[in-house]
């Protein structure tokens, strides 16, 4: 699998650069974010293969490289759940997607939840995208860096949570309470739907709570990954001011 572009290729090497398997960087570059990228692929033991413009071109056609390309070894989504939540400190964050297919709003997604301090993001096995080229491309660099679940069966994974105390939040535009006024605890999972189809109805009734985000205008809905933005940080908002007592 390709991975290019400064952001990408250096989560690589610094989450896991035993996978890198080959590094080619654009020989003619010599500016200081090249060589603090070549300076960690020192660290991370990564020899680079110094190359020029074209090669890179044609490793990635269409691909906005910006002059380094690593061929590395797929990650396979994190496997197991318990082992991941007992791993957590503090109250778990996490996101669940119900029925996203489009990788680049998976990575889309992956790339928000970096953002909002978020411990997972948990996907079914069926009718979910997996954790290809092109999500890892668009999380740029955060599917290294948040672990991505998929699961066997989503409403079971949302009891297993609940057993654990985290309250499951589904983003609904049918409902009246929003995002705003729901009750969101520091332990929260929320179950975001594919854009059109929205959550599935085993899994709209298995959540504790519903919220809409609130549209202003004429268009009804949100892209998923505008969505999860919207909510996570809404979220992080609630859990700053809980620690400072507000």
């Amino acid at each position: 699998m390709l991975v290019f572009g400064f952001h990408a290729v250096s989560a690589r090497l610094r989450q896991a650069p035993g996978s890198v398997r080959e590094l080619y960087v654009d020989a003619r570059r010599d500016d200081a974010r090249m060589r603090d990228l070549l300076q960690l692929a020192e660290r991370s033991a990564v020899e680079p293969h110094r190359v020029d413009a074209a090669r890179l071109d044609r490793l990635c056609p269409g691909g906005r490289h910006q002059g380094v390309v690593a061929l590395v070894e797929a990650r396979a989504p994190a496997a197991d759940l318990e082992a991941t939540l007992d791993a957590i400190e503090g109250p778990p964050r996490l996101l669940l997607l119900d029925g996203v297919t489009d990788p680049r709003n998976l990575g889309a997604c992956l790339r928000v939840a970096d953002g909002a301090g978020v411990h997972a993001v948990i996907a079914p096995k069926d009718h979910a995208c997996p954790l290809n080229e092109t999500a890892v491309r668009t999380a740029s660099g955060a599917a290294d860096t948040v672990p991505y679940l998929m699961v066997t069966n989503l409403a079971r994974t949302i009891d297993a949570l609940q057993e654990r105390g985290i309250r499951v939040i589904g983003a609904d535009d049918a409902v009246a309470e929003s995002v705003f006024d729901v009750e969101i605890p520091l332990a929260v999972a929320w179950v975001l739907g594919a854009e059109g189809r929205g959550l599935r109805r085993l899994t709209r009734e298995r959540c504790d709570a519903l919220a809409s985000i609130p549209m202003c205008g004429p268009v009804g809905s949100l892209n998923v990954s505008v969505a999860a933005g919207v909510v996570l940080y809404e979220t992080l908002r609630r859990a700053r001011l809980a620690q400072r007592g507000g």
